[in-house]
């Protein structure tokens, strides 16, 4: 059973499970044998990552939550472990990449060239701990894969992360947090911390 957090008449914020792909095949799937009637995808999540997801219900909010995301008006945090502690306590991380989908990795460039994306995050540490840190995550871009590259190309993988060096185990990257306009004009923000590992011995 998926964890609901959410729901309306056209749209649902839930709690994706690491491991299960966010698309046709996975979570959209399962929510639609959940709820009932149509599930749309309106944005991507990891498959080995977890956390907090919105979703459309109809055609028309699909295309309403579509163009949000595109004019940044969908303000995304995450929760990331790194194997870690960044010399500064916060800071913005500003990288060109490249995904390469044939590895299915994305990799920090020196220049632009075809394929190659801007990208920017912004983040603070919320907690260390033997030699690891806790950072609290804020896309300013979505890019594939874009914290655990941006992160590792600073020698400071997620935990968990083997494809960029970060070791077996379950993946240390959490959706914590979803703002998000609703068609009413309002908006709605849906936060959901983690629980379990890799995260137990860093939070209250």
């Amino acid at each position: 059973m998926i964890e609901i957090l959410w729901q309306s008449d056209d749209a649902v914020v839930c709690v994706k499970p690491a491991g299960m792909t966010s698309q046709e095949g996975g979570l959209v799937d399962v929510l639609r044998q959940q709820l009932g009637g149509e599930i749309y995808p309106v944005h991507r999540l990891d498959k080995p990552a977890a956390g907090v997801m919105l979703f459309a219900r109809t055609a028309e909010s699909a295309a309403f939550y579509g163009k949000a995301i595109q004019e940044n008006r969908v303000h995304k945090a995450y929760l990331a472990l790194l194997t870690g502690v960044p010399e500064t306590a916060e800071g913005r991380l500003e990288d060109l990449l490249y995904h390469d989908p044939r590895r299915n990795k994305t990799y920090v460039v020196d220049r632009k060239r075809r394929g190659v994306r801007e990208a920017a995050l912004e983040y603070r540490v919320v907690a260390e701990r033997e030699g690891r840190a806790l950072v609290r995550v804020r896309l300013l871009t979505g890019r594939t894969h874009q914290i655990r590259a941006q992160f590792a190309a600073r020698g400071l993988p997620l935990a968990g992360d083997g494809p960029y060096g970060g070791g077996k185990g379950p993946l240390g990257l959490w959706s914590v947090s979803l703002t998000f306009p609703r068609p009413d004009g309002t908006e709605k923000t849906v936060e959901r911390m983690p629980d379990g590992l890799p995260f137990a011995e860093f939070l209250p």
